[in-house]
């Protein structure tokens, strides 16, 4: 049974973010619109069982995101997401996917083909039991994709939103008006370990880095990405067979290696510690931080206690500001700090803050960031 999906023939920039969830399921459906109906500023436009019905009603209506299942009868997620994005270029897809290894690949694929988020279903008995990470985590995923589909379409103003402060509407839309100014970049100090952290559109740009890094590096690479488990185990597996190097999920008690790359595993934060001279690998599961466990905060913190001033942090797309207080740590140690620049990033969030924030010496294109991590990390080709 679908809502009704009529839409004025023009949508203003302030009217609410419109959302259509397609799942076969009616008890996940009526979960995910209670959270995000439950938001200000979003509403539910559209509740539709199959691929089909999504693209009858896309036809008929206009919508900003839309949270997308994988496997549903008549037509399924896969088959349904390019057709999606063809007839709107600008809407934001959300894939929702039960959490096994099959899915997490494809839905992996499915951001590689467009799609600009992913979420972990959770079961019924999950949805019933109170918490609220997952609807927040919703929530800020429908928001702020909202905000970028408008945006794309060339409406910049935000949708009113009742209980939210007007400060706090203005702060999210400062990063789109403000300019930024780089930090002067001290005499070089060749880094020790290099730190990444990614969000929104990061497994697209972090494929691209690391194919292009190639073996141009010493240094141990520590990657946060914000993914559930399960989704960092693949993408692992694919930056390893992609760029040829040696990337693994971290796990408890890894060694570090020179030239290896480490990914937080999802639901954990990842850090590194020193004992008796020797590095470490642990994880905890701590609580969030800005939403977000794994989080890229923790692990910069504890590289810096760790490696000093002898770091290099990059950060890539992704929405919110994780990382932003990593990074002030890094250059309050001495270390560098560089970020993606606006127009690479699929959201400019984690990127615009450290960079807003003055704390950048280089707001670089993805595509030259791997061929400058290479020189300045001190090497022209592989060790």
């Amino acid at each position: 049974m679908a809502i009704a999906s009529e839409a004025p023939a023009t949508v203003s920039a302030t009217d609410p973010i419109r959302v259509m969830i397609v799942d076969d399921s009616v008890v996940i459906r009526g979960f995910l619109s209670r959270f995000i109906e439950s938001a200000p500023g979003l509403k539910v436009a559209a509740s539709v069982s199959n691929g089909q019905l999504a693209l009858n009603s896309i036809e008929r209506s206009s919508f900003d995101v839309v949270v997308l299942d994988i496997e549903m009868p008549v037509m399924d997620g896969m088959t349904a997401l390019p057709l999606l994005l063809k007839a709107d270029p600008n809407i934001q897809v959300i894939i929702a996917s039960t959490l096994t290894k099959e899915n997490a690949a494809i839905t992996l694929k499915a951001m590689g083909m467009g799609a600009a988020e992913c979420l972990a279903k959770p079961t019924s008995q999950e949805l019933a039991g109170g918490s609220t990470i997952f609807r927040d985590d919703l929530v800020e995923k429908v928001r702020e994709l909202g905000y970028l589909a408008r945006k794309k379409r060339g409406l910049e103003a935000r949708p009113k939103m009742p209980g939210i402060s007007s400060a706090a509407v203005a702060a999210r839309a400062s990063i789109a008006e403000k300019k930024f100014t780089l930090r002067k970049e001290l005499s070089k100090t060749i880094p020790e370990a290099i730190a990444v952290g990614s969000s929104t559109g990061g497994p697209q740009a972090l494929l691209q880095f690391f194919t292009e890094l190639k073996g141009g590096f010493r240094q141990p690479v520590f990657v946060t990405q914000h993914m559930p488990p399960t989704f960092t185990t693949i993408l692992a597996e694919h930056i390893a067979r992609q760029s040829g190097l040696t990337c693994k999920e971290a796990a408890e008690g890894d060694v570090v290696q020179a030239g290896h790359v480490y990914l937080a595993p999802g639901n954990f934060h990842m850090t590194v510690k020193d004992i008796r001279g020797k590095k470490f690998i642990s994880i905890n599961q701590d609580a969030p931080e800005g939403f977000c466990r794994p989080a890229v905060d923790p692990m910069l913190r504890s590289i810096v206690n760790v490696y000093g001033s002898k770091v290099l942090a990059v950060i890539f797309t992704g929405m919110g500001a994780d990382g932003l207080k990593g990074c002030q740590k890094v250059v309050d140690a001495g270390g560098a700090v560089w970020a993606q620049d606006e127009a690479t990033s699929v959201v400019w969030g984690m990127p615009g803050a450290v960079a807003m924030a003055g704390i950048c010496s280089r707001v670089l294109p993805l595509g030259k960031m791997a061929a400058a991590v290479r020189e300045y990390a001190g090497s022209g080709g592989a060790f």
